[in-house]
């Protein structure tokens, strides 16, 4: 870093930074990326260097974790890029009260790994293990428990945050500033969350017991969904997948999974062993997943995925019929690590996701008008996800009381405008309603839009916060220029 740092221009004006440095980087989704300076640092003082690096190059700094985004919110061309991936240490562990002090670049896979064995989980998870916590407060994560529990800064006593100046400030939740509640969902544009502290969740058995229920329509779905919530024992997690391509009366039809804790005699359950945990890394016990996503290639265009959709709902009428069975927490968790690098199935489009949250009493009417919508344009989604929401006290919250629904399209070269069209006016919709968005899924917002659901007083109190804490807009990403937020 040293000599990147010496290296001037003839001018000796600014620094400049070494070619070798290139690397590119694209989103989640594989529709996008950006060729820009990549460093790795291990320390907070190399974090602050780089900062300053940056400053003198001219440049603008995009923080990077393990690049979950779906879309552009962590690349930015030409910029100094900070991969947080090699910052993954834990600081401490106390198996008694549950605590756990971790850096920015631990994985939730790394957290629930550490701690499984003493009897403690992460509180919320995401669908995928392999995000960094600096990544996942903020994005502002939630999981398929959030209708309980709400998402995971909720669960986050303390974080440190690198400014822009290279100063860390230490911010707890509640603070009369309202810093914390400002930085969680911020997508990286207000500092560098350093290091966090997380209350864990006790455990006395690493399954679940979970409920598969298949539903025949829309009106089944949200039926079964009041019904288990209102119940006297309400289930732990609660997600719904839905058959995007059923019409007529058909429509809405899928197959919801509730899942509750469970207890198990003894000290030491077995389940809760990393063995027990581990996905396997076969199907049918010889076929390598690793070989999976060229397989699912060959399914991966709107008649195949018809056909597989199809299948799921004839088999969930069959299976889902109300018996309970154990699961781990894992393999109920983690359904996009299931497959490794299942999204190269995409390619060479990509795919986007579409992830509306919509108040609870508007939600029927307008996922099932969405759908309609994929219907009527012949882009339909090859994976639709329905789950329930709480409210939260975050900024830049995507949190509200209703339903969110979770859609997968493919991207086909030469197709983007149609489907960009159909996004924008899904959009529309959503915001008629009073619906919100989510950085981490996003591809297709406008910058009308995020003030339309933020509200001029949240967005306002945001830009403030960026000219105090970053006065000459060092943070920055393609998503914070897309939507004007810098």
């Amino acid at each position: 870093m040293s000599q990147d740092m010496c290296s001037r221009s003839s001018e000796g004006l600014r620094v400049i930074l070494p070619p070798e440095r290139i690397d590119r980087r694209t989103g989640f989704g594989l529709t996008g990326g950006a060729d820009a300076f990549a460093y790795r640092p291990t320390t907070v003082t190399e974090i602050a260097d780089l900062l300053a690096l940056a400053r003198r190059s001219g440049r603008k700094v995009v923080l990077r974790g393990k690049g979950r985004s779906y879309g552009d919110a962590a690349y930015l061309a030409e910029a100094v890029m900070i991969d947080l991936t090699r910052f993954d240490r834990i600081l401490s562990w106390d198996p008694a009260s549950g605590r756990l002090e971790v850096e920015a670049g631990v994985t939730l896979g790394d957290a629930w790994r550490h701690t499984l064995e003493d009897g403690w989980w992460p509180p919320v998870v995401s669908g995928t293990m392999h995000v960094t916590m600096g990544g996942a407060l903020a994005m502002n994560i939630h999981g398929k428990n959030h209708f309980a529990v709400g998402s995971l800064a909720e669960y986050v006593d303390e974080i440190d945050l690198l400014t822009a100046d290279g100063a860390v400030q230490t911010l707890y939740p509640g603070r009369e500033d309202g810093l914390f509640e400002a930085v969680i969902g911020s997508a990286g544009l207000l500092g560098v969350i350093t290091r966090a502290v997380l209350r864990m969740k006790r455990l006395h058995s690493g399954d679940l017991r979970v409920l598969p229920l298949s539903c025949a329509s829309w009106a089944e779905q949200f039926a079964a969904f009041d019904s288990l919530l209102d119940s006297t024992c309400p289930p732990d997690y609660l997600v719904s997948w839905v058959d995007a391509f059923a019409r007529g009366t058909a429509a809405g039809r899928g197959l919801i999974h509730a899942a509750w804790y469970t207890d198990e005699a003894g000290a030491r359950p077995a389940s809760l062993t990393l063995a027990h945990q581990e996905l396997p890394d076969t199907i049918l016990g010889f076929l390598p997943k690793s070989r999976m996503w060229r397989h699912m290639r060959c399914l991966n265009h709107r008649l195949g995925m018809r056909m597989v959709n199809a299948a799921k709902y004839r088999s969930s009428r069959l299976l889902g019929i109300g018996k309970p069975h154990p699961q781990s927490l894992a393999e109920f968790s983690f359904l996009l690590d299931y497959v490794p690098n299942w999204e190269w199935a995409y390619l060479p489009g990509g795919l986007i996701q579409h992830q509306a949250f919509v108040p609870r009493d508007a939600a029927p009417k307008i996922f099932a008008r969405q759908l309609a919508m994929c219907r009527a344009t012949k882009q339909e989604p090859f994976l639709a996800v329905l789950k329930r929401h709480r409210p939260d006290p975050f900024l830049l919250t995507w949190a509200l009381d209703g339903y969110s629904l979770a859609l997968d399209f493919k991207v086909v070269p030469g197709r983007w405008p149609r489907l960009l069209n159909l996004c924008h006016q899904m959009n529309d919709l959503v915001l008629e309603h009073g619906g919100r968005f989510y950085f981490a899924k996003d591809s297709t917002l406008r910058p009308d839009d995020v003030r339309s659901y933020l509200g001029e007083a949240a967005l306002n109190r945001f830009l403030a916060l960026r000219s105090e804490l970053d006065p000459e807009g060092l943070f920055a990403t393609s998503l914070a220029r897309r939507l004007e937020l810098v």
